[in-house]
């Protein structure tokens, strides 16, 4: 084997490394990340059993914010359904309750990112 081989042979398996340590990392992220809106989309359902300040669900093809008992929107998130997973669109469906203002926005920055 040539030292030129060699170093092809070296750089070809360093970027594969490089490249699959990449793709873990960014799995990694995301498992994190869907498993955070999860805990908060559970706390939310648990709060619902609470009279909540807010709801959020589908409402002409996107998401909209519903202040307690309000007919109309309070707030739409600039948000496209189609990329959600089934679940989070599913749960939008049926209507997302939250009880503070703060858990809202927590989860408007979830949803939008």
């Amino acid at each position: 084997m040539t030292l030129k081989s060699a170093k092809m042979i070296y750089f070809t398996l360093l970027t594969a490394i490089t490249v699959s340590g990449f793709i873990t990392v960014c799995t990694l992220g995301q498992t994190v990340r869907r498993h955070n809106l999860e805990t908060r989309l559970a706390a939310a359902a648990i709060e619902q059993e609470e009279d909540p300040l807010f709801t959020v669900r589908e409402s002409g093809g996107r998401a909209a914010v519903f202040r307690r008992g309000a007919e109309k929107p309070y707030l739409l998130i600039d948000v496209d359904l189609r990329l959600l997973p089934d679940h989070d669109r599913e749960m939008l469906a049926d209507g997302i309750y939250f009880s503070s203002e703060s858990e809202l926005k927590r989860f408007i920055e979830d949803i939008s990112s």
